[in-house]
């Protein structure tokens, strides 16, 4: 099949809004085989096309995932009319109440505190600092603790005004793979907490994060666990549907590891040790399974092309696993206690163990790396017209990115390479405020908060 971005399998001209006698109005739309599809649309539900027919050949799969958005027509229900149809995509459509956007408050949104912790991160393992500079990563933590409790505040309100939501929320087939979004803000939460707000030498305070570090590797482990039983379960996906955000399910069990790194060096001997080894192996089940789902996405991209232009910077999400799996290895290397030798003969100490970290962390890295290109390539070839909360992949993994970097020029003693971190953090800097202003746009001017154009639709 022609893979011309410039053909889409749907364009406005080609709608037809066909004369019934039914109640029930219905979209018809030729497909790239000069077929008719037709879907029945829902009057009392705006986030749905139902099929009257199925078409599930490759060759309809494929076309689905390229550019046109003429089937991201939505119904204009809720007050604005029965039987007005509107062009999500027309700056002149009606705009929705309070109540009618909180409908489309999605999980999605917690990617925005996510990259925010991990902006603050970023600030505090900066190899170049100047004064003030910690205290700018303090009030990033500080304003990104306001923004998680507000978000969690309206998650709450929607469940509140939308009874059924929270259910269909978990179970919505892309929607719900953004919920682990809001297990990695509070990972950010508490690796930032560590850095900015943990005192040296005090021991209340040390065992509080200890205690926080267990109990999120268990609530992730069973995040993890019952998720991905839950997919495997209710839906069926295709191949060439897959997208990365299958691998959020296993992201936050495999930060684990990246608290481990950060702060096993400021626990007891006795505790670091335990700590190092359960982080350990949540990274390796996190890479492991993301390991697993990269062989699916090269599939995808092999068989059905790239995924549409309004989901490419989605790509880089596959930099995080191998990105925060280097950080990890050597942070939890260099926290394990320089006393450490498990055999008491000077063969496997801890020195060996801080040898291989490294010799790993750069295996790792180069493949964040590869991931990082194809991502980059993809998403300047195509860049997307529309703001979509998925815009903040190119902020968060891309963070790890940096921080694995920092890592290793810190442990390589590398200068020049630590200069060029510098220059990447300044770029992830730009990219941040340039997604947060679209971000913040796209709110005011409901691009987002709108019926089809959130993470409840399938429109991938």
């Amino acid at each position: 099949m022609d893979r011309n971005p410039t053909e889409t399998p749907f364009s406005r001209d080609s709608v037809t809004y066909p004369v019934s006698s039914s109640s029930t109005p219905s979209l018809s739309f030729p497909d790239s085989e000069r077929t008719t599809i037709q879907y029945r649309i829902d009057e009392k539900r705006h986030d749905e096309l139902l099929p009257e027919t199925q078409v599930s050949s490759a060759a309809s799969s494929i076309a689905d995932g390229k550019e046109g958005h003429g089937r991201d027509l939505e119904h204009g229900s809720d007050g604005h009319g029965q039987g007005d149809h509107t062009d999500i995509y027309d700056p002149n459509r009606p705009k929705l109440g309070f109540r009618q956007r909180m409908h489309h408050f999605t999980w999605a949104w917690f990617t925005l505190p996510m990259s925010t912790g991990g902006l603050s991160l970023l600030i505090f393992a900066q190899p170049h600092q100047f004064p003030g500079l910690r205290q700018i990563g303090l009030f990033v933590y500080i304003v990104n603790i306001i923004i998680f409790s507000v978000l969690t505040c309206g998650m709450l309100a929607r469940f509140f005004l939308h009874h059924g939501d929270f259910y269909k929320s978990l179970s919505h087939p892309r929607e719900g793979f953004f919920f682990p979004t809001y297990f990695l803000t509070i990972a950010t939460l508490i690796t930032s907490t560590q850095r900015y707000a943990i005192p040296e030498n005090d021991t209340a305070l040390v065992w509080a994060i200890q205690t926080a570090f267990w109990g999120y590797v268990v609530i992730t482990l069973m995040l993890a666990i019952g998720q991905y039983s839950f997919v495997f379960t209710v839906h069926n996906f295709e191949l060439q549907t897959m997208m990365p955000t299958w691998i959020l399910p296993i992201f936050p069990i495999m930060l684990s590891g990246t608290i481990a790194s950060v702060i096993s060096d400021t626990q007891p001997d006795i505790s670091a040790v335990p700590i190092v080894i359960a982080g350990m192996s949540c990274q390796g089940l996190g890479l492991s399974v993301a390991v697993m789902m990269y062989a699916h996405m090269v599939g995808r991209l092999m068989s059905a092309g790239l995924p549409n232009r309004e989901h490419r910077p989605g790509l880089f999400m596959n930099v995080g696993p191998p990105a925060f799996t280097a950080l990890a290895f050597i942070g939890m290397a260099n926290g394990m206690p320089d006393t450490f030798d498990r055999e008491l003969d000077g063969f496997i100490d801890v020195h060996m163990i801080r040898t291989f970290a490294i010799i790993g962390a750069i295996f790792l890295w180069s493949l964040s790396l590869w991931w990082f290109g194809i991502a980059a390539i993809a998403v300047i070839c195509s860049p997307p017209k529309y703001f979509h909360l998925g815009w903040w992949a190119m902020v968060f993994p891309n963070t790890g990115f940096v921080l694995a970097t920092i890592s290793i020029g810190n442990e390589l003693g590398n200068e020049i390479l630590l200069w060029i971190t510098t220059g990447m953090s300044i770029c992830l800097l730009a990219m941040y405020c340039f997604v947060f202003y679209s971000h913040v746009r796209a709110f005011i001017v409901q691009d987002i908060m709108y019926p089809g154009r959130d993470e409840d639709v399938n429109d991938h």
